[in-house]
């Protein structure tokens, strides 16, 4: 049969509906190599590569659609939702604010600009868009996004209310992430630990503009407090040692730990953020993996792990601390921050985080054969213009 463009178009689009990406990806392609401006061929693989993490992608080729029919309604909206996707949202609210001109009724363009204005902290204009979006298109990913802006404003009856209508025909992961955040709210029992594709998520919108927040604004500083505390308690940074560092991030605590590693190696659940950890050239090796799954895979691997602004996404530390122990080589260390709170054995906090008690921390440590060697009261970083209480550790096998 002749190549038909309009026909490997409907038959590319009708298995991307379906799921069958890579059906959709090959007849994308097919269609590139035969008209390399197709728009509409590269606007749909720009989307498939946005749902396939592959954000850089993604960006290329909506851009190129975009380039080629500057105001079409349905290229502003796929272009602004990569731009917000890649974590560049100030790009992105003009292209959406356009989409949505030309189409009110796009739920999702409503939706993406509501984040959008959110990651930009402007939650007060996030809010209107948020709830169209629900009105036109009431599903549980739109509602959880509203109840999510609800909260950034403190909204929290509000907030309630919109996650647990998340929570009505939600497939698992969103109802697992509506019942943490119902629990931050302190309207749920706080589970022993933030949902994995919460991190995930979250860490993954981050990842593009993760050190300039951080530092730049939040004032962020934890890595290189644990390394003065490690060298502190004894550890000379002399480039002898295999170290792990825990929820790596963008490489910002790889920095601060390279002067002790003789190997470095990371881990971290979210693949934007090793993408950008790669990109640093700091380490050895990198492992898109839960720390609770790797740990147990690495008996007695490690001279030092350390866990910079990680552990307070898990509630129960026990297990995390048990894995950290046994990854340890004899005379090893780990060194971690916490955010410290009074309620025994910790809190869920409306900023989705935990707190721990330092005292019942101290007490699994002793159980996991960890025993103190360096300890230390700090302000890790700001939030909403107030100091976030913390405790650095380093501990050493008893």
């Amino acid at each position: 049969m002749p190549d038909d463009i309009p026909t490997l178009l409907r038959q590319a689009a009708a298995h991307h509906a379906a799921g069958q990406l890579d059906a959709a990806g090959a007849l994308y392609a097919r269609i590139l190599s035969l008209s390399p401006d197709e728009p509409n061929a590269l606007n749909l693989a720009g989307v498939l590569a946005r749902q396939r993490g592959d954000v850089e992608r993604a960006l290329a080729l909506t851009g190129r659609a975009l380039a080629l029919r500057p105001d079409a309604p349905v290229f502003l909206a796929s272009h602004g939702a990569s731009l917000a996707e890649a974590g560049q949202p100030g790009q992105a609210v003009p292209l959406l604010r356009r989409a949505i001109l030309a189409r009110p009724d796009d739920a999702v363009s409503r939706r993406n600009l509501g984040q959008a204005l959110g990651a930009l902290g402007r939650h007060d204009e996030a809010l209107p868009p948020l709830r169209d979006a629900v009105a036109l298109a009431p599903g549980p990913e739109t509602r959880l996004a509203l109840a999510h802006g609800l909260r950034h404003l403190g909204r929290v009856a509000e907030a309630v209310g919109a996650a647990r209508d998340a929570l009505r025909e939600a497939p698992p992961e969103v109802a697992e992430q509506a019942r943490f955040l119902l629990a931050a709210l302190g309207a749920a029992e706080a589970p022993g630990r933030a949902p994995a594709g919460y991190v995930r998520d979250l860490f993954d919108r981050y990842a593009s503009h993760f050190d300039a927040h951080l530092v730049g604004h939040l004032g962020y500083r934890t890595p290189a407090l644990l390394a003065a505390l490690l060298e502190g308690a004894g550890l000379a940074p002399d480039a002898s040692h295999a170290v792990l560092d825990l929820g790596c991030g963008t490489g910002l605590s790889g920095r601060a730990l390279k002067p002790f590693a003789r190997r470095l190696e990371g881990v971290d659940l979210s693949p934007r953020m090793l993408a950008e950890a790669a990109r640093t050239g700091l380490y050895d090796a990198l492992h898109e993996a839960d720390l609770l799954e790797f740990l147990p895979r690495h008996p007695a691997a490690f001279g030092l792990v350390a866990a910079a602004d990680v552990l307070n996404y898990l509630g129960d530390l026990g297990p995390a601390l048990a894995g950290i122990a046994g990854s340890l080589a004899p005379g090893g260390m780990a060194a971690f921050s916490l955010e410290a709170g009074e309620t025994a054995p910790y809190a869920l906090g409306e900023g989705m985080r935990y707190r721990h008690h330092p005292g019942h921390v101290l007490e699994l440590a002793a159980q996991t054969g960890l025993r103190v060697l360096a300890r230390e009261e700090q302000a890790l970083r700001q939030e909403k213009g107030a100091a976030v209480g913390g405790l650095l550790l380093v501990l050493g096998l008893a």
